[in-house]
């Protein structure tokens, strides 16, 4: 059985270690963690790796985020994978810091990454929310978002980032519900 595993952010070191680049990070974790490379392939950075007997394949969209889902599509189609067996990674500006949150449906949220894939592919497919938190001025979203976590955040960053990728995993190998109800409080 095969799953893409999508982490939205944007290509380039300007926008690295920023916030709206949860995406990629859980991604690289768990890449890393399975020993998996990225290669630079069409519509982004992919890996291949196995859980038990799961196929992942993992893709860090070089769209940029607001056109993340022409990735996302063309991936399904080229693997063959249902979008039942999609879960897309992505930073949420309504969930304080750290918070993770799996939904095996649902809106964009006003996130313009998941916009793009919802008019693509439509909302059946599952999204782990990652909380970035809203500390900032009105109509200062952009920046901060695209700004790197503070040092306070940046402490509790790695052990929130690991039950990210303990999250996928138990996604692929339990399914949406089980893992719901195991992480979404946690």
């Amino acid at each position: 059985m095969k799953y893409l595993i999508v982490g939205l952010g944007n290509i380039g070191p300007n926008y690295a270690d920023t916030r709206h680049n949860i995406g990629f990070m859980v991604l690289d974790a768990l890449a890393k963690a399975s020993n998996a490379v990225f290669a630079d392939k069409r519509y982004g950075f992919v890996a291949e790796m196995r859980l038990r007997n799961k196929q992942l394949v993992l893709l860090k969209p070089s769209t940029f985020m607001n056109l993340s889902g022409n990735a996302v599509r063309y991936w399904l189609q080229k693997e063959n994978i249902p979008n039942e067996n999609l879960l897309v990674v992505v930073d949420d500006l309504a969930l304080p810091f750290g918070t993770l949150r799996l939904k095996p449906k649902g809106s964009d949220a006003g996130h313009n990454g998941l916009r793009h894939i919802q008019d693509l592919i439509g909302q059946n497919y599952s999204r782990l929310r990652f909380g970035i938190g809203s500390d900032f001025p009105r109509g200062h979203q952009s920046d901060y978002v695209l700004d790197t976590f503070s040092d306070e955040e940046q402490k509790t960053l790695p052990a929130r980032i690991e039950l990210a990728v303990d999250i996928i995993r138990s996604f692929c190998l339990a399914g949406v519900n089980v893992t719901m109800n195991q992480y979404n409080n946690k």
